[in-house]
């Protein structure tokens, strides 16, 4: 399997988008960084803004310029818009640790939503043609069913979800008075690397990385939260999508006239024990876990609809398969064991 993003190969014709100046927030981190030489290797140029709070240096492709500062700095986001001569905006920065928005709110509605505000309106100021969203399924809340489909009420329930709404919101608002062309993306579970590019959370809370940083010996166990719920194996089920399929989606996403909300996932559910599985037999090394309770408000199964995306956008996953996910992270792993130096 290459992810070189060698024209970003397959179906959803992404390299015919004409090359633009685009800014990306939060460049620096997981997804941030893939989409970042995904961008590059489709002919566009790249401004990466990031603070380096939660994203690596190491992580920016060095094709692209990179501006460290924050979005809480209004006028260093209008200095970088104008720098980049922006055209495009893709907006991966936030916060996004569910558990500490249940503990510290503020954090994540200050950075979430009015830090966010400033990046909405100096594109305004600076021209900016379209905004590229990276939202989240979070913003649904408990589904009323599954698959899950993007006219489903959106009933958050943490203040992480509640942040990515409201910015939903206002993106339909400046859209609607600025005429600022939108896409809001929202994420089921990203996983995998490219073969520069991968995981590295300082707090890591994803399945897939720490079941592998178990396979490479650096923690003794894994931990399973709820055996009880309504699935075939009593374990959670959710929908994984490739981080290399998400970068396609976004350059996908910058086409004029493309627009409105669209869920990125593969429509098909893996249940924690099935992920689990997967990194066994992926890695070689046996994966011990325990049994915990389960976390609050963890759904039993949330799994995407995204036959949006694939009938307005030409998105098509290149590589759905959960042993392509967990293969593609597990050799970047084996390459970066400590992840980033920086």
């Amino acid at each position: 399997m290459n992810l070189r993003f060698s024209g970003l190969s397959g179906s959803g014709d992404a390299a015919t988008v004409p090359g633009m100046n685009v800014l990306v927030t939060g460049g620096a981190g997981y997804i941030g960084s893939i989409c970042v030489e995904a961008l590059l290797n489709a002919g566009h140029t790249v401004t990466v803004f990031d603070n380096l709070s939660e994203g690596h240096r190491s992580a920016v492709d060095p094709r692209a310029v990179l501006v460290e500062n924050c979005l809480s700095n209004a006028d260093a986001v209008a200095d970088a818009l104008r720098a980049a001569r922006a055209e495009a905006i893709l907006h991966f920065a936030a916060h996004a640790l569910v558990g500490e928005s249940m503990t510290n709110p503020g954090k994540y509605f200050r950075n979430n939503v009015a830090a966010g505000l400033n990046l909405l309106e100096a594109a305004v100021a600076g021209g900016v043609r379209k905004f590229v969203f990276s939202s989240t399924c979070a913003t649904y809340g408990p589904p009323e069913r599954v698959p899950m489909t993007e006219d489903l009420p959106q009933r958050p329930i943490n203040p992480y979800g509640e942040s990515k709404l409201m910015f939903e919101k206002m993106l339909r608002w400046f859209e609607q008075v600025h005429g600022l062309e939108f896409i809001a993306f929202r994420y089921f579970n990203a996983a995998g690397a490219s073969e520069r590019f991968g995981e590295h959370h300082r707090v890591e809370t994803h399945l897939i990385p720490n079941l592998l940083a178990v396979a490479l010996g650096q923690k003794p166990q894994a931990e399973i939260y709820g055996v009880d719920y309504p699935t075939p194996d009593g374990t959670c089920i959710r929908d994984y999508i490739h981080v290399a399929d998400l970068a396609q989606a976004h350059i996908l996403g910058l086409a004029p006239g493309k627009r409105g909300f669209f869920n990125l996932g593969n429509g098909d559910g893996y249940s924690v024990r099935q992920v689990l599985a997967t990194c066994e037999r992926v890695s070689g090394q046996k994966i011990p876990a325990v049994e915990k309770p389960r976390r609050p408000g963890d759904p039993p199964k949330l799994v995407a609809a995204a036959d949006k995306a694939r009938r307005e956008l030409g998105w098509h996953p290149q590589f759905p398969q959960l042993e392509d996910m967990v293969a593609s992270a597990w050799r970047w792993h084996q390459r970066h064991p400590q992840g980033y130096p920086d």
